[in-house]
Parts: structure tokens; C-alpha cells; sequence
């Protein structure tokens, strides 16, 4: 969790800290920053008991430490520890001080070629795997807190130039200084620094990065929408996408199962089959029939960045054929699903893009299965507008014993456009929240059923943009998301989840409409706890999806006598929870959870280039 080490605040002082503690943070919220009284050193701010604690961090130029007590190479993994280890940080009358919720801080710049806190060895291995000549990205330092790092692939090595930030200033220690990033590296672009070896770095392009901070992602989509300063004319969508596809080739797992001539007829497209390794496998075949434990559908498990935490899963499969309805609820009822998500009509354009395999309102469905027969009864149905929800009894009967009967909900979306996406993500938002509601109030429920016509391009959008939604609500609007690293992971799991760069551009879209809603309205919340209304917030219109936020109270911490300008907040780290029997103070932030690995080198032994700042001779 090295990575996430935005808790660090390069260009505030303590007064400073105190009022973003107090204003956005919460008991057991801390931050790092530099010291006031002593250069080169730290100061580890927490909130605690509605105050903020300070605490002194040594930096001796060979190790950082509390002065005294542990010893540690790097800023982070001090912090690291002492989050890890709770009780060892405790003031002189032994009261623990508790490093639970980083309060981060914002990036120094909205370019895509800033990657935030990569490690040295991190930003080589990128150059060199997908770079070319020329190709740069900056980056945090992590041996510096507060300064930067500008990585350069020259041929066949990377070249590091430390880049200060001294009193509101940017330079590469001496020469021109500068007000920003952008300004600095435009300069550098277009007067080449020179190594004293006589190497001339040459900024041709940068090697843009894909993360983003969640509370950031509007400024993101604003650079993906520009031209992506190449002679394609394309767009920063288009460019991420191509890269997501020309990786695509190094996910060729082996797919052998579904190519099987007993399986061949139960594929809907013959080139669209499920990874061997994640496929799901029906377990009541009959072991002399082969085929018989064979679907099309692969099971797909989101896990955060360290591999740490497992999250929901989903049950990703092509629309049943005629000849598939029945092994489509064996998978249900094996898996124990109780919500199944359809993203397609039964027929478009005039082609079939899935069998009808559910039952009329009040009709019931027989199916013969290997381990006897399933029941599937309709019970209601409802409609609005964009989507249609059924409700199911399924029962098996094997042998004399009859199992069930357990209810089952069908989501249909009905308004996905044929060869295109929905013109407003707020349907698809609105309806997701209403999947994840009925999800949540079904103890043990299995994992969704997701399916479109080849279970890969609206269902890899509609599974996409979900767990980048469960992500912000679980760790709040500061964390980071990475749509195309998520897709990436989707994709090692289910060949071709997320066809189209239009479906790209549409998760982008639709994470955007879901983190502008949450803010607005928990902008508007904290403006009633307050007592005043603040008019510039306006809704463009009142949708579905703003109304069934809105369900949701901000809960504050209880009131106590506060001056006005110690506004007590909600958690800033937890978005709007999307359930509106669940609030913010039943379900604060996790604390950060770390595997026990070795840490990857940090750049504190990076090997620098000196350099002359000075324009190259011509």
C-alpha cells in the first residue's frame, strides 16, 4: 500500500492541517506534512477526541524516526508501521494514538503524464515495457516527500531527474524556476536539458497514466476529451482504449473447455468462450455425459490493488440459448443467486439475443436437470420506465426431495441502445442502485448473474462501472480508481468484457454523474446540519437516481459546542452510501489493510542524472 501515499501534504503548515482535519476529517483521520520549526523534517498530524494532535517525525539523512524508538529507510514506511501497529503509538501518559483514515491530499496537477506515488523501479519498467524513445511521466519522490521525479526513457535506459519544490516553486536544482508542473515540463519540451555525459533528453511524448482520485474524475474526463496532441486527431478515450485493446493479446488464456465438440452447441458465438481457469463449473452433471458440468460463463472477483480484500463477485454469462435455459438455473441455484441482471432485449434488429427463460406472472416453468427437475413460478411484475423487475419461486425436486422454494429477482434494462450506449448514465446508475439494494437485503445471497448476448459488451460495462461504484462508496471520493486497469483485470477473467470505445467512454461517464450526484448532495446535507443554504447548488434536472440518493442522511458526528468555523463533518473518505438504511457513521472508511510482503525498493537509492539546465547547444 506503499502506492497510496497521498496522505502527504507537501504545501501545508499546521494551522493549516488543523482546519482540514477539523473541516474534512474525523476521529482517528491523520495526515504527514513538513515541519514549520525544523527544515528537512516532518510532522504527523492526527485527529483525535475532536482535536488534532501533532507529532514530530526526525529525518537524518539516514533514517526517519518519532526522535527515538523505531528506525525506518522511508517516510512511508514509518507510517506504514505505526498504522499497522496501533497500540506502539502512544503519548508520554501512555494514551494510544490511533492512525486510522490517511486524509489525502490533492495532486499538484491534472496532467495525464503525472503518476502520483510509483516507485522508481515502477516508472522503468513502464517506460521500458510501453514507452518508446522520449517517452516521460513525473512522479512523486519518495526518498523527498514534497519533491518530484521526472522519468525519461532514453533508448534503452531511464534517466531520473529530481525536481524541487521549494517555496511555491518547481526547478531541477538551479536554472529557471517555475509556478507549476505543466510550466516546467512545457519548458523542458521544448529546451532539452543535457546530462553532463552529453545525453540530450528529449521530452517527445508523455507516458500518461490512468489513475485518477475519484473527487478528480471530472477534470480527467476534461483531458481524455481533448485531441491527444497526436496527428490522429483522436481523443484521450480512444487512445486509452487502443492501449486496452493491444493488450488484450496478453491475456490469451487457455480457453479449451468451451471448444469442446459436446460444448460447441451450447456457445452462442462460436469465438466467444470462457477462460478454463475462471469458468463457472456446473457441479450436478452426470459424470458419463460429457459436457454435462459445461456453461458459458466465467466468474469474475474484484480485488483492490494489494490483492487484499476480496469483493463482490458476479457471475458473467452469454444470454441462454434454447437449448442452455436449464443449465442457466442450475447455475443460478448452485451458486445460490438471487438477483440476475439482463442487459439486452429478447430480440434486436431482428436477431435473437437471448431465449425467453422465465415464466409468464403466475405461471410456472418445469425444467428437466441431471439431478432431477427445477420449478421456476412467476410471481409479480413491475415496470418503469427503463427496466422491467420479475420476481421468481425456484424449487428442485430430486428425487422425492423437494429443495426450496427461494425468490429470485430478474432486473431487465431495456433501453440499451443496439450497437450504441444509453444517452444518459443516470438510468443505468439509477437501476444499478436498485440491483445493489435488493442484493444487500437478501442475507447469503450468491453473487448477481450478469448477462447481455454474448455476456461481454454490456455486461463487462454494467460489471465495470459497479465495482468502481463499490470502491468509492467503501473507501470515500479520495481514493483512487483506474478504469482501464479495472477492465484489464475483468478481462483476464472473461475474454472481451468492454467492446467499444463508446462503452470506454460511458463508464468514464457514468463514475463521473455518480460522484458529481454524491457530492452535490452531500454538499446540500451538510448545508441543512449547518443551518444555512448555500444557493449556487442547482440540479440540472430531479432524476430517479438523485432522488433515490437523496434517501440516503449524511450522518454527522454528534453535535457538541463548536466554534463556527470547526464545521463537524461527515467522513469525508465514505461517498453517499446507496442504501438508504445505511449511513455514513455505521460504515466509516476502512483503515488501509496491508499484505505482509516486502516492500519494493524505493527511490531513496535511485541513482539521479546531473544535469545542465541550460538550453542545449545548436
Amino acid at each position: 500500500m506503499l502506492k497510496q501515499f497521498r496522505w502527504f501534504h507537501p504545501n501545508i503548515w499546521g494551522i493549516d492541517a488543523e482546519s482540514l482535519l477539523m473541516e474534512r476529517g474525523f476521529d482517528g483521520s491523520f495526515l504527514a506534512r513538513p515541519s514549520m520549526s525544523n527544515q528537512g523534517d516532518f510532522t504527523l498530524s492526527v485527529r483525535r477526541n475532536g482535536e488534532v494532535t501533532h507529532i514530530k517525525i526526525q529525518s537524518t539523512g539516514d533514517y526517519y524516526d518519532l526522535y527515538g524508538g523505531e528506525k525506518f529507510a522511508t517516510l512511508a514506511e514509518l507510517v506504514q508501521h505505526y498504522m499497522e501497529n496501533q497500540s506502539q503509538l502512544k503519548e508520554k501518559n501512555g494514551e494510544v494514538i490511533e492512525l486510522k483514515y490517511p486524509l489525502n491530499s490533492a495532486d499538484p496537477t491534472t496532467e495525464r503524464w503525472f503518476h502520483g506515488h510509483i516507485t522508481g523501479k515502477e516508472a522503468e519498467k513502464y517506460l521500458m515495457m510501453k514507452g518508446k524513445n522520449g517517452s516521460y511521466l513525473v512522479r512523486e519522490s519518495q526518498s523527498k516527500p514534497g519533491d518530484y521525479v521526472l522519468s525519461v526513457r532514453c533508448d534503452s535506459w531511464v534517466t531520473h531527474v529530481m525536481i524541487r519544490f521549494l517555496d511555491g516553486k518547481y526547478d531541477v536544482g538551479g536554472g529557471n524556476q517555475f509556478d507549476s508542473l505543466s510550466d516546467l515540463v512545457e519548458h523542458y519540451k521544448k529546451n532539452p536539458m543535457v546530462e553532463k555525459t552529453g545525453v540530450v533528453l528529449h521530452l517527445k511524448q508523455p507516458f500518461n497514466a490512468t489513475r485518477t482520485t475519484a473527487s478528480a474524475i471530472e477534470s480527467r474526463v476534461k483531458q481524455l476529451t481533448k485531441d491527444n496532441n497526436t496527428n490522429t486527431g483522436k481523443s484521450g478515450f480512444w487512445e486509452e482504449f487502443e492501449q486496452l485493446q493491444q493488450q488484450e493479446c496478453r491475456h490469451l488464456y487457455s480457453r479449451d473447455i468451451g471448444a469442446l465438440p459436446e460444448n460447441k452447441p451450447k456457445n452462442r458465438y462460436k469465438n466467444i468462450l470462457p477462460f478454463d481457469e475462471t469458468r463457472f463449473i456446473l457441479r450436478d452433471g452426470d459424470p458419463n455425459e460429457p459436457g454435462s458440468d459445461y456453461i458459458n460463463a466465467n466468474i469474475i472477483t474484484m480485488t483492490d490493488e494489494e490483492g487484499v480484500e476480496p469483493k463482490k463477485k458476479y457471475m458473467a454469462t452469454q444470454g441462454p440459448l434454447p437449448t442452455t435455459v436449464a443449465d442457466f438455473w442450475r447455475m443460478v441455484w448452485q451458486d445460490k443467486s438471487r438477483v440476475i441482471v439482463m442487459t439486452t432485449k429478447e430480440v434486436e434488429r431482428g436477431k435473437q439475443k437471448s431465449m425467453r427463460y422465465w415464466p409468464k406472472e403466475l405461471e410456472t416453468k418445469e425444467l428437466v436437470v441431471p439431478s432431477g427437475k427445477m420449478f421456476i413460478k412467476g410471481v409479480r411484475e413491475t415496470s418503469q420506465p427503463e427496466f422491467e423487475v420479475r420476481e421468481f419461486e425456484v424449487s428442485r425436486k430430486t428425487n422425492s426431495k423437494i429443495e426450496g422454494p427461494r425468490r429470485i429477482y430478474h432486473y431487465h434494462f431495456m433501453i440499451w441502445p443496439d450497437y450504441g450506449v444509453p444517452s444518459d448514465p443516470g438510468t443505468v446508475l439509477y437501476f444499478l442502485q436498485m440491483v445493489n439494494e435488493q442484493q444487500e437485503s437478501i442475507p447469503d445471497a450468491g453473487p448477481f448473474v450478469v448477462h447481455c448476448s454474448a455476456g461481454i459488451g454490456r455486461t463487462g460495462t454494467f460489471i465495470v462501472i459497479d465495482m468502481i461504484i463499490d470502491k468509492i462508496k467503501r473507501h470515500g471520493l479520495d481514493c483512487e480508481i483506474d478504469i482501464q486497469k479495472t477492465i484489464q483485470m475483468v478481462r483476464s477473467q472473461r475474454s472481451g468484457l468492454v467492446q467499444t470505445e463508446a462503452q470506454y467512454k460511458f463508464i468514464y461517464l457514468a463514475v463521473q454523474q455518480y460522484i458529481d450526484t454524491s457530492q452535490r448532495l452531500q454538499a446540500e446535507q451538510m448545508s441543512q446540519v449547518d443551518g444555512r443554504e448555500y444557493t449556487n447548488i442547482r440540479y440540472a434536472g430531479t432524476t430517479d437516481l438523485q432522488r433515490a440518493m437523496s434517501k440516503t442522511n449524511v450522518n454527522i458526528p454528534p453535535q457538541q459546542t463548536r466554534n463556527p468555523s470547526q464545521q463537524m463533518t461527515s467522513p469525508v473518505q465514505a461517498s453517499l452510501s446507496s442504501h438508504p438504511r445505511k449511513s455514513l457513521s455505521q460504515a466509516p472508511p476502512r483503515p488501509v489493510k496491508f499484505r505482509e510482503v516486502p516492500h519494493e525498493p524505493d527511490d531513496s537509492r535511485q541513482i539521479y542524472q546531473n544535469v545542465n539546465v541550460s538550453p542545449m547547444k545548436r
